[in-house]
């Protein structure tokens, strides 16, 4: 009896490997006896203070900061700290799930700070939090690539905003994969699909199985033309890992 074809042995993940020795994969792992390999497909790169100096934004003009990721409280506090900045206890943090809220607490006490984030998950319901301090002054801390919804809310409400871009997610050098193929491919933003084709403009899917985790990634995928045969989250499969073993399961044994 011929291998399946579709069987799964190899699967790339574009993104660092978790620190500690645990991963979300390693049941993964475990059960079906795959290779995983993780490796970021983008890079972050500051942006100097200076840069915001020439575009006259100081952060003490504005009376809250609005922080969407990890990275934006990292960039945030580093230019606070190459500024001489220090924040007034009044200063409020308005960020978009609890996880960049409890990270705060890497640069200053949390029980000291006015901290917000929406108690339910979801776009929505954060906007809906913006909409209740609408007398704010907010300083949106992003990346260069950023989802539009946040400013064009802001804008529509009549809520002041200043946009702050304070790092820059460029793609990171992956030409030594070159000859190197993997059954599965895991997306998790439209700047990892860029990265891939950066690196390799000539690239065809043939065999591999491209997983993507969130609709604009997805939706880079299908703008790539390529397809992707492991989508997250759904009903079905509401992690990125629950995708990829109801996958293994149906066709990669």
């Amino acid at each position: 009896m011929n291998e399946n074809p579709l069987k799964v042995k190899t699967i790339l993940v574009s993104q660092p490997k978790p620190e500690g020795t645990k991963t979300i994969y390693d049941e993964l792992i475990a059960k079906y006896k795959v290779k995983v390999d993780f490796r970021p497909f983008i890079q972050i790169d500051p942006v100097p203070a200076r840069e915001l100096r020439k575009k006259s934004i100081n952060i003490l003009d504005h009376s809250a900061v609005i922080l969407t990721s990890k990275n934006g409280v990292d960039h945030f506090f580093r230019i606070c700290e190459e500024m001489r900045v220090t924040l007034p206890i009044e200063f409020k943090y308005f960020c978009t799930n609890e996880a960049i809220a409890n990270y705060i607490q890497h640069y200053t006490m949390m029980r000291k700070r006015k901290v917000f984030f929406p108690k339910k998950k979801g776009e929505n319901f954060f906007l809906k939090l913006l909409n209740t301090h609408k007398k704010e002054h907010f300083l949106f801390a992003c990346s260069d690539i950023r989802k539009p919804t946040i400013p064009e809310y802001l804008t529509k409400q009549g809520i002041q905003f200043t946009e702050a871009i304070m790092y820059y997610t460029v793609s990171a050098d992956l030409s030594d994969l070159e000859d190197v193929f993997y059954d599965i491919i895991v997306f998790f933003s439209p700047a990892d699909i860029k990265s891939l084709y950066d690196n390799f403009p000539d690239f065809k899917q043939n065999n591999t199985r491209l997983a993507a985790f969130g609709q604009t990634t997805l939706q880079a995928i299908e703008e790539a033309s390529l397809i992707c045969q492991i989508p997250a989250p759904t009903p079905e499969a509401p992690s990125i890992v629950k995708a990829i073993e109801n996958y293994i399961e149906a066709f990669g044994k």
